[in-house]
């Protein structure tokens, strides 16, 4: 028995339970509902995402060939394309990610006009993008689940096993999405609220930096103002906190303006979360330091 029979016959047994009042909903069309609405909150979206996201960096530690792709998007639409386009051109979107970029959000998204990347944007606009780009992904699985549904009703019983397979081995356009959170926008209570409403929008990665959010710069920009280390610190387990109030253990970016030397910056991204973690937690800890123009320090929940 496929997958595909396997829901239907499922749905039946539902049907059967609940009586004759029943009798009116069809099964396999209920079957069909099922799968083209995999995903019923972003909750869902942000702890299967999570979990892709991991296994691809346990991946890229063993064989650094395997490397993901994150392509910057501002619209709901234009995510839905890239993915459709992918698949079609590439057969899956396997280690292709959405990244939703401050200065992107700043520049397309505000409903100020066009700004700057200097967090003057509202500090909805992120979760609100993410909210739209899931529910443009979730439309393109039921259209293309729905193709073949009609496929499989027209065909003939030669021709049904091939594209019951299709439907078993049907791969979602849902890919993690790494979000920009700037410097939190405001203090660490507004960073956690701010980073709860992300992750139930369905983002699996946040990342956050630690410059002043009056004085925020781009990224290529001189003249950048940091805030003591303490004031940064007590955002990063508070925006971790928010995961863990949901249950769902998601991955933190932390970027930092100041060029650091490695041994510096593990330092302080271990200082920033171990000290308030339970031993559990603690165990499940990565660092991961990176130099580019400017350090990041990116802990992992594993």
């Amino acid at each position: 028995m496929s997958q595909y029979e396997q829901n239907i016959s499922e749905a039946a047994s539902v049907c059967d339970a609940a009586g004759s009042s029943w009798n009116a909903i069809n099964p396999e069309s209920a079957a069909r509902m099922r799968m083209q609405n995999r995903f019923k909150t972003g909750l869902d979206i942000a702890q299967y995402t999570a979990d892709i996201m991991r296994a691809d960096m346990d991946a890229y530690d063993a064989d650094s060939s395997q490397y993901t792709q994150s392509l910057g998007c501002w619209h709901g639409f234009i995510g839905q394309q890239k993915l459709i386009a992918i698949k079609k051109h590439f057969g899956t979107t396997n280690k292709k990610y959405l990244y939703l970029s401050g200065w992107m959000v700043a520049a397309l998204r505000s409903q100020f006009g066009p700004l700057p990347d200097q967090s003057m944007h509202e500090k909805t606009a992120v979760a609100s993008l993410i909210e739209e780009l899931y529910t443009f992904l979730r439309q393109a699985d039921a259209r293309v689940l729905g193709g073949l549904f009609r496929e499989l009703d027209e065909a003939s019983d030669a021709d049904k096993p091939a594209i019951q397979e299709k439907i078993d081995n049907f791969e979602t356009h849902i890919v993690p999405i790494i979000a920009d959170i700037d410097a939190g926008f405001g203090n660490a209570e507004a960073t956690y609220l701010m980073a709860k409403q992300m992750i139930e929008a369905g983002a699996c990665c946040i990342q956050i930096e630690n410059q002043v959010s009056d004085e925020k710069q781009c990224g290529h920009q001189d003249g950048k103002v940091t805030v003591p280390h303490e004031d940064f610190l007590a955002k990063i387990p508070i925006s971790t906190t928010a995961s863990w109030m949901l249950k769902k253990y998601q991955l933190m970016i932390w970027r930092t303006a100041m060029l650091l030397s490695s041994k510096v910056a593990s330092w302080y991204a271990l200082s920033a979360c171990l000290p308030t973690c339970s031993s559990s937690v603690r165990a499940r800890v990565k660092i991961v330091v990176y130099l580019t123009a400017s350090l990041h320090c990116k802990m992992v929940l594993t």
